[in-house]
């Protein structure tokens, strides 16, 4: 990146309606000319799980009200991230706020990510259309590497939500808890997760307590982010919604609320779609300007 040049970042927080709640994120709707190292380093100084940088879409043509088509790519303070559910809900909250409510096609590492931006209550909504999913049997001996790194016991998960990785733009080891108590005790051994994280290529483990039939509540370590948890991740609930469906636990057109963020005291929202006769999921939320 040239010395010279200094983006302008736009700050938010996604999922919430309160800038109380939520998880951050910076935004940078013209990314252009900065490099890999740069971005690195942006989203390292704003310390935000990750951040989104935004370039014209693959055909070169400049955005516009019109044209609605870019490249959005994701940096943790670490490193860059294939695909960022919350990210992608502050950057169409962002688009819809300068170009007007619509249809955007967000062009990601993971795929091509549709979002759709409507104003609900005089504020923006985003509803992002995954890529496609997968849902993955899990090997026992990571999730017992797992749950020792936890602090878990084989007794403390719920056995009719069994361990699997579940995939929607990145891979996610889903484990449920046979309890509310137990999930809101997060107390884990950072390095010994982040290696197991690191060589299953997971982006978070997605912690569930299930308290009805479509209403669960999650928590989301994300050590190889270079975060202790993740407040909302948009990415993780996508992929719930394809393990939840793949194991038959809601009807094919399910409507699914997840809370996460209460236990870190950043109350989050995220709504997810399930549809019989799509394979993707849709996963919606707010975003608030900070």
């Amino acid at each position: 990146m040239n010395a010279a040049i200094t983006p302008d970042v736009l700050h938010y927080t996604a999922f919430a309606t309160s800038p109380a709640g939520g998880n951050g994120a910076g935004v940078v709707l013209d990314a252009t000319g900065l490099n890999d190292a740069a971005m690195t380093a942006i989203a390292a100084e704003l310390g935000y799980s990750e951040s989104a940088f935004l370039t014209p879409g693959p055909d070169g043509a400049t955005p516009s009200a019109t044209g609605r088509s870019f490249t959005l790519r994701f940096f943790s303070p670490m490193a860059e991230v294939d695909f960022c559910g919350h990210a992608t809900v502050a950057t169409a909250v962002a688009l819809g706020e300068q170009f007007g409510p619509g249809h955007f096609d967000l062009h990601t590492q993971a795929g091509l990510v549709p979002v759709t931006v409507r104003e609900e209550n005089g504020a923006l909504k985003a509803t992002l259309t995954s890529v496609p999913p997968q849902v993955s049997e899990t090997d026992p001996a990571d999730v017992a590497e797992a749950l020792r790194a936890l602090g878990w016991a084989d007794g403390e998960l719920d056995t009719a939500l069994p361990p699997r990785i579940a995939y929607a733009g990145v891979r996610h080891l889903v484990l449920a808890s046979a309890t509310r108590e137990r999930l809101g005790r997060l107390d884990y051994d950072f390095d010994r997760l982040l290696a197991l994280m690191r060589r299953l290529d997971l982006t978070t483990v997605q912690l569930v307590w299930r308290e009805s039939a479509t209403v669960f509540h999650v928590r989301d370590p994300f050590p190889v982010g270079g975060i202790v948890e993740d407040a909302a991740t948009g990415a993780a609930a996508a992929a719930f919604g394809a393990y939840a469906r793949a194991l038959d636990l809601v009807p094919p057109d399910a409507r699914l609320t997840l809370h996460q963020g209460h236990d870190m005291g950043r109350p989050s929202l995220l709504e997810v779609e399930l549809h019989p006769d799509e394979e993707r999921i849709r996963v919606t939320g707010t975003a608030v300007r900070l």
